[in-house]
């Protein structure tokens, strides 16, 4: 039998290394964790090649001492474990700060230059260490104010392993940028500058001043119109252990995005990639976007640590909650509250590709204009219009210009309609678009989309969702074979699933027996059905209302069917009454801000922007 023996510690933090510093964005998390984590109120990274060459994290924080910045550098010693958290009475699950493992810098010593100096607050001089791959080279007083500077260098140098599957310098900026954005995001007490060095020079990438608000802090970060298109969330439930507390930004539908890179997740202040938290987000606005749309948001999650584990990985990325099924719950009420509760907003303005287009200005053919009415706007008429409109008024219907709308005669604005966020109705156009004018603009409404929105609540509010639970017996019970996992997580939900009409039991170890499935899907494959529920709970949880996610998806997506085959349709006439009742009835609805497939129902061009187009400002 091949002998036991102990690795190298120099092997040890190699591998070590492979967990935690896989590409350089890796070891920058890791440094600006320990400088949020060491007191920071200033941080400054500096990047060159995207990290491959050189990284650089400057803090203003407690700093180390020398005996202290060596004991940095061994494996497993941390000062972020007090005593109360270790030993055979501790609770390490109880930890609050975002490093706690003693990896980070031993890992990326050895394989990377590495020089630490650091200075703590009120000694007399600093002290510098410079580790090559893990051999001592420099230990030696340095010059430099309290706080913290780690340099490394030449990452992965000696190791061409590992050094041949980094990417380009663009890709790991990019992900080195992610990074920093995320920390600043969790942040907004701390000030970040992210600055990068090359051919051309220094140039400054993100500059974030300390003391921001969130909704601000969240805004410069994602962009500029997020904050005039999104909702503040700030939801409170009650846990065994304490508060769980979801705050943040979400983007309404109708902003969105083709990817779900704008997505930023947060758990007890700490930048996570957590499946069961993009599950639940999707959940939360799967009837207000399109399947190739995502939202952007940020969302912050805070937790009693008993219900939450951080320690699932060494990259601290993931993390594991006691109750998984209640936390997504609490994030899908949370969000759709959020973006129901009061608000009926779209994506604000129009598309400044659109208000581009507004400039031409079209002249109708001269042959086209009446004698009359050119006689009117000639400059030997103006002393006498009154006379002149008068024997033109036969002439009106001339061919001006098509008309492509229709509009009854304007009637002044009462003094309450002022106060209606979407207007009085002035007219339609193409049959499709009612145009209406506000106290502070000119709105334009998708008749088919607000409609759609507006039946689809109708529905909701009316019950007709119990009604969709119903179930609708099968004349032969279906005979479903699966793995004895899944019979065993279908079994577990089969209440919940039953609650929305669909009837399953155990059959044998390995197969469930459909007796019944919801009457609002008459054609549903029963097989197909079960499968995907046991991979939607597999992935998700069982949730306590449907069992499922995915079934309470499916009946929400016969909903907007209904939906949109009961609304008014484009092309229909409608009389400057109904255009109000619609207008006024979208004031009193949640989410009427966007159809059921996140496309806005209406925009507002505001006085400010008609005026720009005449020139007026």
């Amino acid at each position: 039998m091949p002998e036991i023996r102990r690795l190298p510690s120099a092997l040890v933090n190699r591998i070590a290394a492979g967990e935690v510093v896989e590409r350089p964005a890796a070891a920058l998390k890791e440094l600006v964790e320990n400088a949020i984590d060491a007191g920071a109120r200033r941080i400054t990274v500096t990047l060159a090649e995207g990290g491959l060459d050189r990284i650089e994290v400057v803090d203003d924080g407690c700093g180390m001492a020398p005996d202290g910045m060596a004991l940095a550098l061994e494996r497993h010693a941390t000062s972020k474990l007090p005593d109360s958290l270790i030993g055979p009475d501790g609770a390490i699950e109880l930890v609050t700060t975002l490093g706690f493992r003693g990896e980070a810098l031993p890992s990326i010593a050895s394989v990377a230059r590495l020089t630490i100096e650091s200075r703590e607050v009120g000694a007399a001089e600093g002290w510098r260490k410079l580790i090559d791959h893990g051999a001592l080279l420099a230990d030696e007083p340095a010059a430099l104010p309290h706080g913290t500077r780690v340099r490394v260098e030449q990452l992965f140098a000696k190791v061409p392993a590992r050094r041949k599957f980094l990417r380009t310098p663009r890709s790991e900026y990019a992900a080195c940028l992610d990074v920093v954005r995320r920390l600043a995001m969790a942040r907004p007490d701390v000030a970040f500058t992210l600055e990068t060095v090359g051919a051309a020079g220094k140039r400054t990438a993100l500059s974030l001043q300390a003391g921001e608000e969130l909704a601000t802090r969240v805004a410069r970060i994602i962009a500029h119109e997020l904050k005039d298109n999104s909702v503040a969330i700030e939801l409170l439930r009650e846990t065994p252990h304490g508060i769980m507390r979801l705050t943040g930004v979400a983007g309404l539908p109708t902003y969105n995005r083709g990817v779900a890179d704008h997505q930023y997740l947060f758990v007890n202040g700490r930048p996570v990639k957590d499946r069961l938290l993009v599950g639940a987000v999707r959940g939360a606005y799967a009837d207000m976007l399109a399947r190739d749309r995502h939202a952007v948001l940020a969302l912050f999650l805070d937790l009693p640590p008993q219900d939450v584990d951080v320690n699932v990985h060494p990259a601290k990325t993931e993390v594991r909650f006691r109750d998984s099924a209640g936390v997504r719950g609490f994030i899908v009420s949370g969000l759709r509250q959020a973006l129901g509760t009061g608000d009926r907003r779209s994506a604000q303005g129009p598309d400044r590709g659109a208000m581009g287009r507004w400039q031409s200005e079209p002249i109708a053919p001269e042959a086209a204009v009446s004698p009359a009415l050119s006689s009117i706007f000639s400059g030997r008429d103006w002393n006498a219009p009154q006379q002149r409109l008068g024997e033109a008024r036969s002439d009106w219907s001339a061919p001006l210009a098509q008309p492509q709308g229709r509009a009854e005669e304007a009637a002044p604005m009462a003094e309450e309609a002022r106060e209606y966020p979407l207007g009085i109705a002035r007219g339609q156009v193409a049959n499709t678009y009612i145009v209406a004018e506000s106290g502070d603009g000119l709105v334009l409404v998708d008749q088919h989309a607000a409609h759609e929105r507006l039946v689809l609540e109708r529905l909701r509010a009316a019950g007709a969702g119990e009604a969709n639970r119903r179930s609708q017996a099968l004349l032969v019970p279906d005979v479903v074979e699966l793995d004895e996992v899944d019979c065993d997580r279908l079994e577990d939900a089969a209440e919940g699933l039953a609650r929305y009409g669909l009837v399953i039991e155990r059959f044998g170890p390995a197969a469930m027996l459909v007796r019944a499935i919801p009457a609002a899907l008459p054609k549903a494959d029963g097989g197909a059905l079960l499968r995907d529920l046991a991979d939607d709970i597999a992935k998700h949880g069982k949730q306590d209302d449907s069992g499922a996610l995915l079934l309470a998806e499916r009946l929400e997506l016969v909903l907007a069917t209904m939906a949109c085959h009961g609304s008014v349709r484009a092309g229909r006439t409608l009389s400057v009454a109904e255009m109000n009742a619609l207008l006024r009835e979208m004031e009193a609805t949640p989410r009427s801000g966007q159809c059921n497939h996140g496309r806005p129902t209406w925009v507002k061009l505001s006085m400010e922007d008609v005026e720009k187009l005449f020139g007026r400002h």
